[in-house]
Parts: C-alpha cells; sequence; structure tokens
C-alpha cells in the first residue's frame, strides 16, 4: 500500500478550464500542508486564487475521502492509516468515517491477523481449555467460527484471500 497522498485543486483554474493543483503526502503536518497549498495557490495560472478543494487521493486503504474533507481530518485519517496499514482505511469503512470509534476497535477490540476465522476459533479454544488429544479430532471449528460471527460476537475484515481480521464487536 502506497503512502497516504491528497491532491489539492487550485478552483479558480479549475472553474476557468485549467488543470492546477498540489499532491501532498497527507501525514505531513497540516501547517506544512496548508504551506503547500498555498504556494500552489500563489502559482495559480489564474489571479487571485483562494479556494481549493480535495479533488483526488490514494493510500486510504479503501477508505474515502469527498472533496469537503478538511485538511485536519484528511491528516488525522492518513496518520490512522499509515499506523495501521490497510485495515485501518476498512476499519475506518466499518465504523463509516469515525476515527475514535475505528481507533478504539483498534485499541481494544482487535484480536488480531488470521488466515481464517476458523483458525481464530481453535486458537481461542486451545487458549481456554485443555482439550484431551482423542477428542480434538471431533471438535469442528468451522462451524464454531461461523457461529461465533453469526452470534454477533465478532466482526471481521478481509484484506486478502488467506488474511482475516478478527474484533470483538463489543
Amino acid at each position: 500500500m502506497c503512502e497516504p497522498k491528497i491532491y489539492v485543486a487550485d478552483l479558480a483554474a479549475y472553474n476557468s478550464g485549467f488543470l492546477h493543483g498540489v499532491w501532498i503526502d497527507a501525514t505531513d503536518e497540516p501547517d506544512d500542508m496548508f504551506e503547500q497549498i498555498n504556494t500552489m495557490l500563489a502559482a495559480s495560472p489564474v489571479e487571485d486564487a483562494e479556494e481549493f478543494a480535495l479533488h483526488d487521493y490514494e493510500g486510504f486503504g479503501g477508505f474515502r475521502l469527498c472533496e469537503y474533507t478538511g485538511i485536519n481530518q484528511a491528516h488525522e485519517i492518513a496518520c490512522f492509516i499509515e499506523q495501521h496499514g490497510e485495515v485501518g482505511g476498512a476499519v475506518l469503512c466499518q465504523w463509516c468515517g469515525d476515527l475514535d470509534a475505528a481507533q478504539k476497535a483498534m485499541d481494544e477490540d482487535y484480536c488480531g491477523r488470521y488466515t481464517s476465522l476458523s483458525d481464530f476459533a481453535q486458537e481461542i479454544t486451545e487458549d481456554t481449555t485443555a482439550i484431551p488429544e482423542s477428542l480434538q479430532y471431533y471438535i469442528d471449528y468451522e462451524r464454531m467460527a461461523r457461529d461465533i460471527e453469526m452470534s454477533g460476537d465478532v466482526y471481521t475484515i478481509q484484506t486478502a484471500h488467506d488474511e482475516v481480521h478478527v474484533f470483538w464487536n463489543r
């Protein structure tokens, strides 16, 4: 996954038929981001350019920004995604962009990354219960995993074919 970046466009130039803007590393400090925006606006092909909008982005792990996302908010989201990777973007989607809820999920409810939910079911079963070797073959971890998810005890985020991130659903 690439680093979170935003493309900030000069609206005066855009409305006059010019494409003028700048790609900015969204993890830069907001003051630095505003400085880059002001430098871009000062170099505008249209006089007195002062308005800008976010017209593109990349590296936000599936989370969608809109044209009116603020620079400070884009920065906070980018830092969260940089810290947590692709799963961070997916968690933000799960929590409808609520950064506080997504951070809480990562801090308090994240169980880990598994190749399948049945691997998670097996791990928590073996960690909490001493299962005699003669009975281990009778345990159906796939059904346990299905029941755990269907009961609402956990939710999962799949980031690859064999990569499932498991969260407690509290």
